[in-house]
């Protein structure tokens, strides 16, 4: 058996990494706020780690690698922002008519739906109002990355990691309070 060539294994890298595409979008989106956002974030992570395929330890965790180079290019994006911020130009400009929304499937009963989207739209808005680092570990908790693999992401500490999310999920307790009763 011969070694792989570079491209083969680039290739390889890039078909596993598209099983994980909606859950990039989903932190993307979180980070971002807005989709259009969150998908050119997702855009140019995926860019990245093709570019970056050679340095993939084949056997470590491609997810967690994943959202490194996610978090890694919106902070990147972040701070140029800062540096240089952008006013007015095409990207501001509201579509005329927006996509429609997926229904889901098997709706029954439509006040339960309601319900559902109610009790969605104010955890997401809970979400949003946690600090970035704290958002981010919850998404990563989310996903089922380990408390070692978020560190790995978000380039701290295993402890940190460990305070952050502790930290993180009583803030959401706290936002969230009315359900508890």
């Amino acid at each position: 058996m011969h070694p792989r060539s570079a491209d083969e294994r680039s290739a390889s890298i890039g078909q596993d990494a598209l099983a994980y595409a909606d859950t990039l979008f989903n932190l993307a989106r979180y980070l971002t706020g807005n989709s259009a956002d969150a998908e050119d974030l997702v855009q140019e992570t995926y860019a990245r780690a093709m570019r970056g395929a050679a340095q993939f330890e084949p056997g470590t965790n491609l997810k967690a690698w994943l959202f490194r180079i996610l978090r890694n290019t919106w902070l990147s994006l972040a701070r140029r922002r800062r540096i240089c911020p952008t006013v007015g130009g095409l990207d501001t400009v509201a579509p005329a008519a927006s996509p429609p929304a997926k229904v889901a499937a098997l709706r029954e009963d439509a006040e339960l739906e309601c319900l559902r989207k109610l009790v969605a739209e104010d955890i997401e808005r809970a979400l949003m109002r946690l600090t970035e680092d704290a958002r981010t570990i919850i998404l990563l908790d989310l996903e089922g990355l380990t408390e070692g693999e978020a560190a790995a992401v978000v380039g701290c500490a295993v402890g940190t990691v460990k305070s952050r999310l502790a930290r993180a999920r009583q803030a959401l307790r706290q936002l969230l309070q009315d359900y508890a009763r």
